[in-house]
């Protein structure tokens, strides 16, 4: 067993999923259930903050920041997630993925409340996140600077290989395209968006994501329709496998119930990102007039990711027979050629490619909020686009197990830091929460919105 396996074992195997899942539950009883009372509000803001003026150096519309934050959770963990949990922990795990994405709703409005609060303006750019509450909020420079290293080759180059080696595979699987030249053709690209800053990438995320979900919606809808009477007995499988696996596929998949907790709950978190401190980025340029607002739309980000794309996933694949050999992206290929034909592989080919490159556009910006943070230099940020890209090509080029485990490991060291600030700085969110609903919404008003770093906050 190598060094970064054993250290994966640890982060993932318990630890990560019982931190992420207690500061879900510490957050939604901390601040009384919001992901259900603001339920409402999450989506009138989501579909309705379109309009704040383009994206620019003072940031961007809510939408496009909850755009910007959905492409990176919205990835391959969507397609090939919901397949590997099924697989590994039965249909039931996906069960245990709504109640991680649930909790997870409070945790991400947390999340985005803090990087609203504590973000600041550097080089003329305005960027927030994880590094900048643990700086400024906490009060520690070294938690920040651990989190942007660890950020930054986790997603900025890691991930993004690993998502350009997804790329790479499904071209070549389903067009025969040699991957060197899908890896070229993909770094330019998403060179050209890296190179027109915020502006380019708030513009792609924008009109990209939406088109990619809803093609992707109907897609799903269409083989659950020409499947619909499998449909019930799926969501019967999902329920009773969550606490009897044998019982909902007859002792095939072999899982136990302690199998479907934790693929459910691990996959979950994976796939939807809340408390790992990676969509903080994105919600925090958001041009709003009080936290609280992204707060809300964050929670919109969780739940489109899990009760929807995730769940459309798991349901297309449990109207197939499951025999128990095929796992990740095989089982969804399988699941919509069974009802597509020849063309479902052609599909999520090119569902794989909307995908995973709109998480690598998404990564990189996560990535250069924290170059930035770590160097304030614009050229930093050059020097940072240019090692992106090569990692890109050689993500298309590369057997990619080892960077895989790689990209675990710096993904589990980065929700450490992240988690402590979350949990130091609750009373902030609390407050903040409580300005948002009886002073904004009920009176107009507000005692905290306009403050960069509130006083009271801060004696608190």
């Amino acid at each position: 067993m190598s060094v970064v396996t054993w250290i994966n074992d640890q982060l993932w195997g318990y630890l990560l999923i019982f931190l992420l899942c207690g500061t879900g539950i510490f957050f939604t009883f901390k601040l009384r259930f919001v992901q259900v009372r603001l339920f409402t509000k999450s989506i009138k803001y989501a579909l309705g903050g379109k309009k704040s003026g383009p994206a620019g150096s003072d940031g961007m519309s809510s939408f496009q920041s909850l755009t910007t934050a959905v492409a990176a959770q919205v990835g391959t963990g969507n397609l090939a997630g919901a397949a590997t949990a099924i697989a590994a922990g039965g249909p039931g795990a996906i069960f245990w993925m709504w109640i991680t994405a649930f909790f997870g709703m409070g945790t991400v409005f947390a999340e985005a409340v803090l990087a609203q609060v504590y973000k600041e303006e550097v080089n003329g750019q305005v960027r927030g996140g994880p590094a900048y509450y643990l700086s400024k909020g906490v009060g520690s420079k070294a938690l920040g600077g651990f989190f942007a290293v660890t950020i930054i080759l986790a997603l900025g180059f890691i991930g993004n290989m690993v998502q350009a080696n997804s790329i790479g595979a499904a071209f070549d699987t389903a067009f025969g395209i040699p991957p060197l030249a899908v890896g070229i053709v993909t770094a330019i690209i998403a060179g050209m968006i890296f190179s027109g800053g915020v502006k380019a990438i708030a513009a792609f995320t924008s009109k990209v994501v939406p088109v990619m979900a809803v093609l992707y919606i109907i897609g799903s809808v269409y083989i659950m329709a020409t499947n619909a009477g499998a449909i019930l007995e799926g969501l019967k499988m999902i329920f009773i496998g969550a606490f009897d696996p044998a019982a909902a596929t007859g002792g095939v998949l072999g899982a136990t119930v302690k199998e479907a907790v934790r693929y459910g709950v691990a996959r979950g978190l994976f796939s939807n990102e809340a408390g790992m401190g990676s969509t903080p980025h994105a919600h925090a340029v958001a041009k709003v007039t009080h936290p609280g607002q992204q707060g809300a739309v964050a929670m919109f980000g969780v739940f489109f990711d899990t009760f929807i794309i995730l769940t459309l996933t798991a349901l297309v694949i449990l109207t197939v027979p499951i025999d128990g050999t095929l796992t990740g992206i095989a089982l969804t290929q399988t699941a919509f050629s069974a009802s597509m034909g020849p063309f479902g592989e052609v599909f999520i080919a090119v569902a794989l490619f909307f995908f995973a490159f709109s998480t690598i556009v998404g990564w990189y910006f996560f990535g250069e909020a924290n170059v930035r943070f770590l160097f304030r230099s614009d050229k930093a940020v050059k020097v940072y686009s240019l090692i992106v890209m090569v990692f890109i090509v050689l993500g298309c080029t590369l057997k990619v197990e080892l960077v895989w485990q790689l990209a675990d490991m710096f993904n589990g060291l980065m929700v450490l830091p992240n988690l402590i600030g979350l949990l130091i700085l609750a009373k902030v969110v609390s407050k903040y929460l409580k300005d948002f609903e009886v002073d904004f919404l009920e009176k107009g008003e507000s005692k905290l919105a306009q403050q960069p770093v509130p006083a009271e906050v801060k004696e608190s």
